[in-house]
């Protein structure tokens, strides 16, 4: 693994430990050139995924851009960053079992938004924002109406 900070090519691992329930290892390395340190993560990766956008462009599924913008819906939010990890290592795994290698954007995320939904309905209305394209506080009101439960008006 090749030095973030000088690029040495040849660095130590120094601790290794399971991470994300047990779903990827979490490396501790260091570079004996420099001696700067730095944590990877390796992951099984059962096939290679291909994000088909709505304009029809491909594009390689990045793991670390749908954590990106999941983690950016849930700042500030109280919820437990390994359970953060949890729920993207099993959007990967669902995206990978769908046994397609090709997915367009829609599906990613509708599946996003789905587990977004069972975790914090406050990261569920920022995802959907951006993913549903909100123009208006009129679009944040219809969407945040549709989640409230319909109770009958009272006589």
């Amino acid at each position: 693994m090749r030095c973030p900070f000088c690029g040495n090519i040849d660095t130590q691992v120094k601790d290794s430990r399971p991470a994300e329930d047990h779903a990827a290892i979490r490396r501790r390395r260091l570079c004996p050139a420099c001696g700067g340190r730095f944590t990877t993560y390796e992951r099984v990766q059962l096939r290679d995924l291909v994000v088909i956008k709505s304009s029809g462009k491909r594009e390689d599924f990045g793991r670390d851009k749908l954590e990106r913008s999941i983690r950016i819906s849930m700042q500030k939010r109280p919820v437990d960053p390994e359970r953060i990890d949890q729920m993207i290592s099993g959007i990967v795994r669902r995206l990978e079992s769908l046994g397609e290698t090709d997915i367009p954007s829609k599906t990613i995320g509708e599946i996003v938004m789905e587990a977004l939904a069972r975790i914090d309905t406050v990261a569920y209305v920022r995802f959907a924002s951006v993913y549903k394209n909100f123009q208006a506080a009129d679009d944040f009101e219809d969407f945040v109406a549709e989640l409230r439960p319909h109770t009958p008006p009272e006589a």
